[in-house]
């Protein structure tokens, strides 16, 4: 078996390293294209108003000025002599992907690229309760539930048009007892924040960041899931559509496009 790694947090992360021993227990045939430099929150972009300059490190590893989105495709179809590969592995991220965060996150678009070239393609998140540079993340819980959670996926299956996301708690390997199978959930309110300081020349400018309140998930979410200690695995799907609202919506438009209608007057008490 033929494996891609990729991360948002760049070709010297932690996270990078941990994947790599996770891949390497299931094969010798490791390839690795990640970002030159962190892409964290960077989603899906791509490298479109610049050159995207490749820096070999040795045969089969590469550091990629771009987002996780060039990574996989420049490795894809530029970089790796021979097949392509049947497997990308996403990660492990310093952090967790959880619920309305996938659509931000660099780590599950590098997943969501490999889909898009028909490799199956899993992104794998180590949680953090605090993201302090002191902080050390459990990478041994990710290293050591990774193997056998990433081959049970491949002897199971999973569609092609579907990523899978795996979240590792924070929490030493001997308190993790179990892995759930979980939907996305949604946190009950906004956590991002923007912050107003001045520089030392009396300049404003804006930092942005995220507040740590806790929300309460429903049962069988990724975010319930880990709150509670289990390792979360996701199936994602890159269709958003609604569809209660397509259904709702063809009832009343539909057919010849809607004509602007004249506003009501004030003064007719909006008759």
């Amino acid at each position: 078996m033929r494996i891609l790694l990729t991360n948002d947090d760049g070709i010297n992360a932690p996270g990078l390293k941990a994947l790599e021993t996770i891949a390497r227990a299931l094969t010798d045939d490791v390839w690795i294209c990640a970002p030159e430099y962190e892409q964290s929150g960077a989603s899906r972009a791509l490298t479109l108003s610049d050159p995207i300059r490749v820096r070999k490190l040795d045969d089969r590893r590469f550091a990629v000025e771009g987002t996780p989105t060039d990574c996989v495709m420049m490795a894809v179809q530029q970089l790796i002599d021979g097949p392509a590969p049947d497997l990308v592995l996403s990660g492990v991220n310093r952090g967790q992907n959880l619920a309305e965060d996938v659509t931000l996150s660099g780590t599950v678009a590098g997943a969501i690229e490999g889909m898009a070239h028909g490799i199956r393609s899993i992104a794998l998140s180590q949680t953090m309760t605090f993201f302090h540079d002191e902080v050390v993340a459990h990478w041994e819980t990710a290293e050591h539930f990774g193997p056998g959670i990433v081959q049970r996926l491949l002897e199971v299956g999973w569609p092609g048009d579907v990523v899978m996301n795996v979240n590792f708690p924070a929490l030493p390997i001997e308190e993790v007892t179990a892995v759930e199978v979980t939907r996305q959930g949604f946190r009950d309110g906004l956590l991002r924040n923007m912050e107003k300081r001045t520089d030392l020349r009396g300049r404003d400018y804006y930092w942005m960041g995220f507040s740590a309140k806790a929300s309460q998930p429903a049962e069988g979410t990724d975010l319930r899931a880990i709150y509670e200690g289990r390792i979360s695995v996701t199936p994602l799907h890159i269709d958003l559509t609604h569809h209660e609202s397509v259904h709702k919506l063809k009832s009343v438009l539909g057919g010849a496009p809607p004509k602007l209608k004249a506003p009501s007057d004030p003064s007719r008490g909006g008759e």
